[in-house]
């Protein structure tokens, strides 16, 4: 089964571009709030790094969610969608001087801190700022996740969070600037995690650090799990809305919370994967010694996820009915690398032909490149197609 486009207005258009299918996105809106409008201290924030399509965001925005940014651009384009500033988290291993005056000017609701350094120059730009910045720490909890190595977070080798062997002491120096306020727990272990185990690990991990501070009577209000709850790139039309109902719920049945505490989500991947698609026309099919390719017009430039993590997205000749043929699907940059897929099966492809590369919602259009000093790919959404 294919997904369903509007092929006939998709040929008078320039390609490559990215195709975001707002019903699917509506839909997963609508679920994440179902699910986790079941427990009454949970806070659903949107990763803006995952896709900052000004577009979507304001999709975003309008379903309720906060946001998670990880750069002052992301605290712009959040601001610029209409997110209210007390809705904004700003978390990332290297804040600037700018980035964090800009998350103070603009009164956000709070930083994760990642190190002790980090925290003392937001406790001096603060007090220039005559404001208190409200805080959570990211603690790394040393848990692994099922997923791709260069996606993992949450390990003692990562360049993330702060040592759980630190953490008292980071509390207790917080304590101490008069510029800071110290609100919670950060907490992130990876990306693409379809393994509820993973999570449980993390509520266990956490229910252990909170125990610890109970006893030297530190009070966290606030605990936030990041986010990395994965979607099904090898079958976007059978599921194209991810497993949300057993995810909060993992989080409700094994994470030890008091009645006045609030847990924070960060999802990305999971909120925009499955409603994009990279639409790229076939510029030739070529016939090797001992392959054919379809080569496109899309490039690692404009979805480089198969080049840098060997990702597979699912492609979809959506101008053919004619039977299978085997290709490798590759694009015009040059670079070996450039390789979205080998030995897939399409419909024949033949020149003009428009080739779909799904669930590309998610770290596609975000990481697009100059390199080759070609075009960054537009964006669209469904009712540009109106």
């Amino acid at each position: 089964m294919k997904g369903t486009f509007p092929v006939e207005k998709f040929q008078k258009m320039e390609t490559p571009f990215y195709y975001y299918d707002t019903n699917i996105l509506r839909e997963t809106l609508k679920c994440i709030n179902e699910e986790a409008g079941k427990y009454n201290n949970f806070c659903v924030h949107y990763a803006v790094k995952s896709n900052a399509n000004d577009k979507v965001l304001k999709i975003i925005r309008e379903a309720g969610l906060g946001v998670d940014c990880v750069s002052g651009g992301e605290i712009r384009a959040a601001i610029n969608a209409g997110f209210p500033a007390n809705k904004i988290v700003y978390a990332g291993v290297g804040k600037s001087d700018w980035e964090i005056n800009l998350g103070l000017e603009k009164n956000i609701f709070c930083f994760n801190v990642e190190s002790i350094p980090e925290l003392e120059i937001i406790n001096e730009l603060a007090a220039a700022q005559n404001k208190v910045a409200q805080v959570c720490f990211r603690i790394n909890p040393n848990v692994g996740a099922h997923t791709h190595a260069n996606i993992t977070t949450g390990l003692a080798e990562n360049k993330f969070g702060i040592a759980m062997e630190d953490m008292e002491k980071v509390i207790a120096l917080a304590a101490q600037l008069s510029n800071i306020e110290f609100i919670g727990l950060h907490f992130h272990i990876g990306s693409q995690i379809l393994e509820m185990g993973d999570f449980v690990a993390l509520c266990n991990r956490i229910n252990e650090l909170q125990e610890q501070l109970a006893k030297a009577h530190i009070k966290v209000k606030h605990i936030n799990v990041g986010g990395g709850l994965g979607i099904d790139y090898q079958h976007p039309n059978k599921q194209p809305i991810p497993n949300f109902k057993d995810y909060f719920a993992t989080y409700a049945k094994h994470l030890k919370l008091n009645d006045d505490q609030y847990l924070h989500f960060e999802l990305g991947r999971a909120v925009t994967g499955q409603c994009g698609t990279l639409i790229t026309k076939t510029l030739y099919v070529k016939q090797g010694t001992h392959k054919q390719f379809c080569i496109v017009d899309a490039g690692m430039t404009d979805l480089i996820r198969p080049a840098l993590y060997q990702a597979f997205h699912k492609i979809e000749n959506i101008s053919s009915e004619e039977p299978m043929e085997t290709y490798d699907v590759v694009g015009p940059i040059c670079e070996s690398s450039d390789v979205f897929v080998k030995a897939f099966d399409l419909n024949k492809c033949h020149r003009g032909d428009l080739i779909a590369l799904r669930s590309a919602g998610a770290y596609g259009e975000i990481m697009a490149s100059g390199y080759n000093c070609r075009q960054l790919p537009e964006g669209y959404i469904t009712e540009d197609f109106a």
